[in-house]
C-alpha cells in the first residue's frame, strides 16, 4: 500500500483514470446496503460510472444551492439550534422525500455507505428509503445523495462548530474547515494495472498546496460541492446566530 501526503502527488493520482474506487461486492440481495453500493457512483467505473454520475449532476442542476442554504438556515433556527438533521431534512425535501422517518433511516445506513460494513439494521434502513421508490437508477441517485449529505456535510458542520465563534465568517470558517479538519480524512483508490492500493492522506495534502482536495479533483470530483457547502453554511450560520 502507498500513502500520499503531497498535494501534487494526490491530485495527480486523482487526475489519473488508472486509479479508480477498490471494487465492491456486486452480488448482494437487492434492497440491501451492498445491493446499493453496487450502483453508487462514488464506487463505479467506466460506462457506468459515467452515466450514474450524469444523474446526479442532473439532479443537483435542478436544486438552488440558495435555497438549500435558507432552508437549512430556518429549519435550524426552528429547532432552537439542534441541527442534527437538517441537512438530510431539507435535502430529502428538495429531492421529493416526504418520509417521517427520513433522517432516522439515512442515519441507520450511512455508517456502512463508505465502510462496506454490512448489518441488518443498515439492510432495513435501506429498505425503507427505497420503499415505494423501486430499485430505478433515479432512486439509488437520491438514496445516495442522502447517504453523503449524513456522512459529509454533517461531518464538516461537527467539525467546523467545534471552532467557530459568533461573529465569525461563516464561509471562511467552512474553508478552513474542509482544509485542516475535513470530514472524511483518507480517500482509497486502486491501481487498476498493478493492483496496488493507493491512500491519499487528505489532511497532510491539504496542508501542502492549493486548493484543498477535500472535495475531490481530476477525473471524479465531488458533483455536489457547492450544494453541501450551502447546507452546511445555513446550518452553521443559525447556530452561531443564537
Amino acid at each position: 500500500m502507498v500513502v500520499i501526503t503531497r498535494h501534487a502527488e494526490a491530485l495527480a493520482v486523482l487526475a489519473d483514470s488508472r486509479y479508480i474506487p477498490p471494487p465492491v461486492r456486486q452480488d448482494a440481495p437487492e434492497g440491501t446496503l451492498a445491493w446499493l453500493r453496487a450502483r453508487a457512483s462514488r464506487f463505479s467505473t467506466g460506462q457506468a460510472h459515467a452515466r450514474r454520475r450524469r444523474l446526479l449532476e442532473d439532479l443537483l442542476a435542478a436544486l438552488d444551492p440558495d435555497a438549500l442554504h435558507d432552508a437549512a438556515r430556518d429549519l435550524t433556527l426552528e429547532r432552537d439550534g439542534r441541527w442534527e438533521g437538517v441537512p438530510v431534512t431539507v435535502l430529502g425535501h428538495a429531492l421529493g422525500f416526504r418520509d417521517p422517518g427520513l433522517a432516522a433511516a439515512v442515519r441507520a445506513a450511512a455508517p456502512g455507505y463508505l465502510s462496506g460494513e454490512e448489518t441488518p439494521e443498515a439492510d432495513a434502513a435501506v429498505r425503507d428509503l427505497f420503499a415505494g421508490r423501486g430499485p430505478a437508477e433515479d432512486a439509488v441517485a437520491r438514496v445516495t445523495l442522502l447517504l453523503q449529505a449524513h456522512d459529509a456535510t454533517e461531518g464538516l458542520i461537527r467539525n467546523a462548530l467545534r471552532q467557530a465563534r459568533p461573529g465569525d465568517d461563516v464561509p471562511r470558517a467552512l474553508e478552513r474547515t474542509l482544509r485542516l479538519d475535513p470530514p472524511l480524512t483518507v480517500t482509497r483508490r486502486l491501481d487498476r494495472e498493478t493492483g496496488a492500493e493507493v491512500r491519499i492522506d487528505l489532511v497532510r495534502a491539504n496542508r501542502d498546496g492549493e486548493p484543498h482536495l477535500t472535495f475531490g479533483a481530476g477525473v471524479r470530483p465531488c458533483p455536489a460541492d457547492r450544494h453541501a457547502t450551502a447546507l452546511a453554511t445555513g446550518v452553521v450560520t443559525a447556530v452561531l446566530a443564537r
